[in-house]
């Protein structure tokens, strides 16, 4: 119970109601928002002429993917990263990574990691913050890029129609609730297994669940690869065909190296959390033995910085930010400066990054890549996004997003370690600062 808490009197709704009516810009509100929904009424055209779809760097990419209904967002910003090596380094055109072949291998090593951390929880009462935590975010699509790293270091990855799309793979609510389920369930049963025979019943138990995990993977997203031949046709309409590769040779012939150079920066400007210094979250990965998830923290201007590196050597970027705020899906747009809910609300839903994070108002939640920038006297002002929305969304696929916007709700990029100082290259070799789970640089891009 809360002490001295006061309650809303019948006086103040009296009150309210006389100022609300007092002021005729409420009673205009208050009829438009009656058939139209709030993003119309706060849409403003101010700054229509400022956010022109033009940029000094424009890098030229293949036609953008789609996820459909799942939360495989990293995924496929991850493998549009790739995909554009392995074409460079073909000649190609067009070509298209497996999403479905990393998200397989993704869910199965979560599905693992999962139960690992079940156990190694054991001696924990059921509401236990770290126990609730871990059963609160069991088995979605999301991710981040050292999750990523982990799975192709492991498995390698396959062009696209090695390993195709199914249902269950573009739709995955309903698999990822059976599969929450299970381990919710493991998660008490485990606690009476351990009462009754100790840790190695419950081991028995888990290596059980796990061999019925891999069936009803196997079920929904098919047949995992082996070995399969790569066949293409190049730029000058030259057929190739190289056989006999497996996703790990191929993956080690056209990708380990570049993906391996690539370092996650991120942008936390919160006074937990010191720029110059790395970090990772306890109980985040996939991979159970792999490279833990690592950030490097800078500033702003610093992250800014490096990614204009890359995009000026013709290499697109890897980022995530939260695409919660001042968007319109139909629009291709995101702009801060496009949205007005001052005028009719009297509140600007405006907040510091530092303080937005701290206290969850915002946060990671959606990878895609940058493909473009425009600078006036080498300062950006906005930015070429490539999302995995499909074709249909935005400019054939294609987001902007303006410097205001950006700076904002831009949490994490991927840029190669060559761009780094000496400093941030030593930092990066350093045991990271542990965080805790719930920390909001342990949000997931989904």
């Amino acid at each position: 119970m809360m002490k001295n808490a006061q309650a809303i009197s019948n006086e103040m709704l009296e009150k309210e109601l006389k100022k609300y009516n007092k002021n005729k810009i409420n009673t205009v509100v208050r009829h438009a928002l009656s058939g139209n929904p709030i993003s119309s009424i706060t849409k403003t055209q101010d700054r229509s002429d400022e956010i022109d779809y033009s940029f000094s760097i424009d890098i030229k990419t293949m036609p953008v993917t789609n996820q459909k209904q799942s939360g495989r967002c990293w995924i496929f910003a991850a493998l549009n990263v790739l995909r554009e090596i392995v074409a460079k380094k073909c000649n190609m055109t067009n070509f298209e990574l497996s999403q479905s072949y990393v998200a397989f291998y993704d869910k199965l090593e979560k599905i693992n990691f999962e139960l690992e951390a079940i156990i190694d929880l054991i001696d924990t009462t059921y509401d236990d913050r770290t126990l609730t935590h871990v059963l609160n975010n069991t088995i979605g699509d999301g991710g981040q890029w050292d999750m990523f790293v982990d799975v192709v270091n492991k498995y390698g990855v396959v062009p696209k129609n090695v390993m195709i799309e199914t249902c269950q793979s573009s739709a995955t609510y309903p698999l990822n609730s059976l599969i929450t389920v299970e381990l919710n369930k493991f998660a008490a049963e485990s606690k009476e297994l351990y009462k009754e025979g100790g840790i190695e019943k419950v081991k028995v138990a888990k290596e059980e669940l796990l061999s019925k995990m891999y069936s009803l993977l196997v079920s929904n997203y098919g047949l995992p690869v082996k070995k399969f031949d790569f066949e293409y046709v190049d730029k000058d309409n030259k057929y190739h065909l190289e056989e006999g590769f497996t996703p790990l040779s191929f993956y080690e012939k056209y990708l380990k190296e570049e993906v391996n150079n690539f370092v996650s920066i991120i942008n936390a400007p919160t006074e937990s959390k010191p720029f110059g210094k790395t970090y990772t979250i306890d109980y985040l990965g996939n991979v159970v033995g792999g490279k833990e998830v690592t950030h490097l923290n800078v500033s702003m201007d610093r992250m800014i910085e490096l990614i204009l590196a890359q995009l000026k050597e013709d290499r697109i970027v890897w980022f995530g930010s939260d695409v919660s705020f001042y968007r319109d899906r139909t629009s291709y747009a995101w702009d801060d400066k496009s949205w007005d809910y001052q005028t009719p609300f009297d509140l600007s839903f405006y907040c510091d990054k530092g303080k937005a994070l701290d206290f969850h108002i915002s946060a990671m939640n959606h990878a895609m890549c940058i493909t473009g920038v425009n600078l006036i006297n080498g300062v950006p002002n906005k930015w070429k996004i490539q999302n995995s929305w499909g074709s249909d969304a935005a400019k054939q696929g294609y987001y902007l997003m303006s410097d205001t916007w950006f700076n904002q709700y831009t949490y994490q990029a991927v840029v190669d370690k060559k761009y780094l100082s000496d400093e941030e290259k030593e930092a990066l070799n350093k045991e990271p600062i542990r965080l805790k789970p719930w920390d909001p640089m342990g949000s997931l891009a989904d």
